[in-house]
Formats: structure tokens, sequence, C-alpha cells
């Protein structure tokens, strides 16, 4: 199997390494800054829709609803929280959030639920008309010196794979525009059942992929995905702290990473 080092010290053996998306390989966080700022924006118009009227808003109420939004969504002035709700939870956990802050706002549980349903489709819509004045919508670059480490990987024949919150097309979208596919064996998405951040996430990937958690290592950048590897019995858990403008805080892996640079691979596995 190949050997995993970091800064020089060796880690020990791996035949797979399983990846969190956002923030560990993408440099997502400008493209959620944007999304979330989109609901929220959509939000507020779909509250004074149908509470006081687009022509006659209250000023105050939509003051409290985006001032709830953005402590919900972990959004501020600094940027995206690296373990808040935009960048870690899924679509529909934020949904959902988005429904709470609305039920929070006096609405009924079914009326809240049916207006972030439709704040989420008014959001995307704005993306999609922006983008078409602007520029094409594109997908989030790679973290510096990611690819370097993935050829290494793939050089070495370890198998590869990408677990995140996202949705199965976004994740392919994401691999698509980074000319990924030949590095990435497999993915588990949001879509996937149990989503992370349970351990049966990884153990069915594992499963799947034919791999040994044992013998494998997981790269994120929260609390979640580390403790969630540690329960699926994975042998190596790091985390990465570069992809986010405020260095997320973390406490339940086993070693730290600043830079993709950090991480080498030698040797050969024997496995696929």
């Amino acid at each position: 199997m190949a050997q995993l080092l970091l800064r020089g010290e060796l880690l020990g053996e791996i035949e797979g390494v399983l990846f969190d998306k956002d923030g560990t390989l993408s440099h997502s966080e400008p493209r959620l800054i944007t999304q979330g700022t989109s609901r929220i924006r959509a939000a507020c118009q779909c509250y004074a829709d149908i509470t006081a009227g687009s022509d006659q808003r209250d000023s105050a109420a939509e003051t409290k609803l985006r001032a709830l939004l953005h402590r919900a969504y972990g959004l501020s002035d600094q940027g995206v929280s690296p373990d808040g709700l935009l960048a870690v939870a899924s679509r529909q956990h934020n949904l959902l959030a988005t429904a709470t802050v609305f039920s929070l706002m006096g609405l009924s549980w079914p009326r809240a639920l049916l207006l972030a349903e439709r704040t989420f489709a008014e959001a995307v819509n704005n993306e999609v008309g922006l983008a078409k004045l602007d520029k094409p919508m594109q997908s989030s670059p790679l973290l510096p010196a990611a690819r370097t480490f993935l050829d290494q990987l793939r050089d070495a024949g370890v198998t590869c794979a990408v677990i995140s919150n996202d949705t199965r097309a976004g994740i392919q979208s994401f691999l698509r525009s980074h000319d990924l596919d030949g590095h990435i064996a497999g993915i588990w998405s949001a879509e996937d059942l149990p989503s992370k951040p349970n351990p049966e996430a990884v153990q069915g990937l594992c499963k799947i992929l034919g791999l040994n958690p044992r013998q494998c290592a997981l790269i994120g950048d929260a609390d979640s995905d580390l403790l969630m590897a540690r329960q699926a019995g994975v042998s190596h858990s790091l985390g990465y702290v570069a992809g986010w403008q405020q260095d997320p805080d973390l406490t339940e892996h086993e070693h730290l990473i600043t830079h993709w640079s950090e991480l080498k691979v030698t040797g050969r596995s024997n496995c696929s």
C-alpha cells in the first residue's frame, strides 16, 4: 500500500482517501456567499408578498427577518462560518432552517415550509438570471495544490472518493469542471442514505469501493466529518483549515492541514 506523509512524517499506509468537497477541495465560500445573499433577498420579498404586500413593506419585520437568516446561515461581514449551516449542511437542512425562521416570524409551519420552498426557487431563478446578464455560473475553483495531491494519489494507485452534503449533480459538475473524473472513483451525496455525518455513510461508500475503512484516511473541514470518520473506523482523520476566510475551530482531528502541499504520498498500492 501507499504511504501517507504529513510534513515529512509518516502517518501510515493507506489504500483509500475520502474527501469532503466544500471548503476542503473546493474554494466554495464566494459561491456560498452569493447563494446565501440571494436566499435572504428572496426570503424578504416572499415574506413581504404574503404579509403587508410588496408595495407596503414592513421595514422592521424585514430587518428582523434578515438578521435571523444571517445568523441561521452563518453569514456575516467576515464571510461564511466554516461550521455554520451554509458551509456544512445539506440543501434540505438549509430549507428546513429557513422554514424555522419563517415560523419565528409568526407563520404556521405548513405556510413557513411552503414559503421556504418558494424562497429557494426564487433564489435559484435570481442567480440564473444574473448569470445570463453577466457571465455563466462557474464551478468553485480547487484550493491551492489540491490537484497536485490528487495526482500523487492517482499515481500511487490510491482509491479516492468524495463524501459531501452537496447533491450528486453538484458533486459531478464540480468534478467534471476540474477534469477530476479520472481521480475520483466514487461519490456519496446528500441524496445517498444515510447521508453524512452518519458513520454508515462512510462505511457504505467504502463497501461500494471495496475499501477497508481502517486502511483509509478522511479529510474534511468540519468536526462532524472528523467525528464521523472516527466512528466509522477510519484510521486517519485529517482536518483541513485553509478553505475559508475564518479558520474552522476543529477538535475532533488527529492532524491538521494548513495547505495541501503538506501532504505527500509515496509508494504504489496493490489495491485498485
